[in-house]
């Protein structure tokens, strides 16, 4: 399990594997290679560096086949938010965890 935070420095959630679990245990995402999609297949961003997660403006609307989210889980731990990092041209800061559904 890695904990991730989004570009901005909010503490996300974590990686298990190939699912996305947000800070309050809810299966948001699926990684395909660096890349995160939602439940519904859609793009919402990807990987940068080893625990960063940033959405690429490029990329929006790209779509994937869909899965069906896990049970929540209960999460025991509670990461710090970090300083953000500064926002590279053509990025925009991850989806914030209560943005997803």
């Amino acid at each position: 399990m890695d904990w991730l935070w989004t570009w901005g420095g909010k503490s996300f959630g974590y990686r298990d594997g190939d699912d996305l679990w947000a800070r309050d245990g809810r299966n948001v995402g699926r990684f395909l290679g660096d890349e995160v999609f939602a439940a519904d297949g859609t793009y919402l961003g990807e990987m940068m560096g080893t625990s960063r997660l940033i959405t690429c403006e490029a990329k929006m609307g790209r779509r994937t086949t869909g899965f069906h989210p896990q049970d929540r889980r209960i999460v025991h731990t509670a990461c710090p938010d970090y300083s953000a990092y500064p926002m590279d041209a053509g990025y925009q800061d991850f989806p914030a965890p209560d943005a997803l559904a």
